[in-house]
């Protein structure tokens, strides 16, 4: 699902990455760990096409992300990688259901196919009474559930998961990590994760230690 190879990344005279070479398989969940300023975040945002790497090859479901011009990544991004990040940014203005059809309406998804398919996503974590709430109205697990369903809806190749549970409490935490392995085993999706959380890195098919901008 993802191969990279000798991804280099520098800020200024600071070498955040220096040579990362690491494969991620289709229904897998792995697990990136190390200290803080480790490289972790800068590697996620990579692999994510937020950030480009300085050196490096990056392969996307087969897809190698620096042959894509801006607008065509733009495109693979929102149709490709979905994302959790550690605190929901969802928008407060909308409700649950609209905030999870945000993604599909900008791939180009029409209304009633996008609210189908939400739908079926808010019934799928238990939260279709909430669909009308907005994120104000909602409990710290419900907003980033919400926010799951939002990365979901347009069912990318991955998703990719930055300290997805660092915002919340043990019991919200461990259902949010329960509901990753449910995601993987009945859907099939792929994740990778930046965690802190060491039940959660133990709870992965592998983890990947990154060390003074090296793998481990």
């Amino acid at each position: 699902m993802i191969q990279a190879t000798g991804i280099r990344k520098s800020y200024g005279s600071l070498e955040v990455l220096k040579g990362i070479d690491l494969h991620i398989n289709k229904k897998e969940i792995v697990s990136i760990v190390g200290a803080s300023g480790a490289g972790k975040s800068t590697l996620l945002h990579i692999i994510g096409t937020l950030d480009k790497a300085d050196k490096g090859k990056l392969l996307i479901d087969g897809t190698d992300v620096n042959m894509l011009n801006d607008t065509e990544l733009a495109s693979f991004r929102n149709q490709k990688i979905g994302f959790v990040f550690q605190f929901h940014h969802l928008l407060p203005e909308f409700t649950a259901i609209e905030n999870i059809c945000i993604p599909a309406f900008i791939g180009g998804m029409g209304k009633k196919e996008a609210t189908e398919k939400a739908m079926q996503l808010l019934d799928y974590l238990n939260l279709t009474e909430r669909k009308d709430h907005k994120p104000s109205a909602l409990s710290g697990g419900e907003q980033q559930r919400i926010a799951v369903a939002r990365a979901l809806i347009n069912s990318p190749a991955v998703v990719l998961a930055d300290e997805p549970s660092g915002n919340l409490d043990s019991k919200s935490a461990e259902e949010l990590h329960k509901l990753f392995f449910r995601l993987r085993d009945e859907m099939g999706q792929t994740f990778v994760i930046v965690t802190h959380n060491p039940a959660l890195a133990d709870m992965s098919d592998r983890t990947i230690t990154i060390k003074d901008g090296v793998v481990s």
